[in-house]
């Protein structure tokens, strides 16, 4: 991680077993984290990429009134009904650990590595996350790694069966068209008009270059349970033990208590946020 950068979560590898490269993540800086997440759901995650950098104030790029209210519905929980409010604390929680996925993977960035931005829609769908690093020069893909986020009480089930279907999808290119279009939309931030970029996304298929990203929500994991979340990885063959990540965010007490606190305090900086004369209206 580049000297400077705003690390609000601390990632530090894990041993899991001869199949799986394992990593836990802690929270650091609970504030800088929900200022970041804030700052995502403002639709500014290219801003908040360059202040993960330490290249900008934690401050979003411009605020507006409209903006800020329609981010802090995003972090309430609806419905009315029991099982409704249970499914929408669900997709926000979902949503947060989105934002905490790719957060995590900024702070590890070189500036020849690119992503897709978190969902902005608590309730969206489709490819969690994507990491590509090209060439230091050329317009090729060093890596590419698809990631699963899953915030969740119930880790090994996930793991078992939404996460290892999604990457075995995955791994035999039944999702390729959808894997290469988001590639080429992301590597085209490197400066490469679209033909070129969809030429090098095309990489995205050769399972050589590709890493798989598991990152589940848990508590607190030793030794042989870690191994035990992460059973069946290996069921991605011809591919080596790097290649397969199990990345764990470990929390000791309840995670919807966890995730609320959070929620408030993204709620309060997007208070905060409104409360800032914006320079753009001065």
């Amino acid at each position: 991680m580049g000297a400077g950068r705003l690390n609000a979560i601390i990632s530090q590898p894990v041993a899991v077993d001869a199949d799986v490269s394992g990593f836990t993540w802690a929270v650091a800086d609970l504030d800088a984290l929900a200022k970041s997440v804030a700052i995502v759901l403002l639709g500014q995650s290219q801003h908040a990429a360059r202040i993960i950098a330490a290249l900008e104030p934690v401050a979003p790029a411009f605020s507006d009134a409209d903006l800020i209210a329609d981010a802090r519905v995003q972090m309430l929980i609806r419905g009315t009904t029991e099982n409704e409010r249970k499914v929408s604390r669900f997709h926000r929680d979902g949503f947060l650990f989105e934002c905490m996925s790719w957060i995590v993977a900024r702070q590890g960035a070189n500036e020849r590595t690119f992503f897709k931005d978190p969902h902005i829609d608590a309730t969206s769908h489709g490819l969690d996350g994507l990491i590509v690093e090209l060439h230091p020069t050329d317009p090729e893909i060093r890596c590419a790694t698809i990631c699963e986020d899953k915030c969740t009480t119930n880790a090994r089930l996930l793991f078992k069966r939404d996460v290892m279907r999604a990457f075995g999808d995955h791994h035999s290119n039944k999702r390729s068209r959808d894997l290469i279009a988001n590639a080429a939309a992301i590597i085209r931030e490197s400066g490469l008009n679209g033909t070129d970029a969809s030429k090098a996304a095309a990489s995205v298929l050769k399972k050589s270059v590709r890493n798989y990203r598991a990152a589940l929500t848990t508590g607190v994991l030793a030794g042989e349970r870690r191994a035990r979340l992460f059973r069946g990885f290996n069921g991605l063959d011809g591919i080596t033990q790097a290649q397969r990540i199990g990345a764990t965010f470990e929390i000791a007490g309840d995670i919807r208590v966890w995730f609320q606190q959070l929620a408030e305090g993204v709620m309060a900086a997007l208070d905060e946020f409104a409360a800032t004369p914006d320079e753009n209206d001065v």
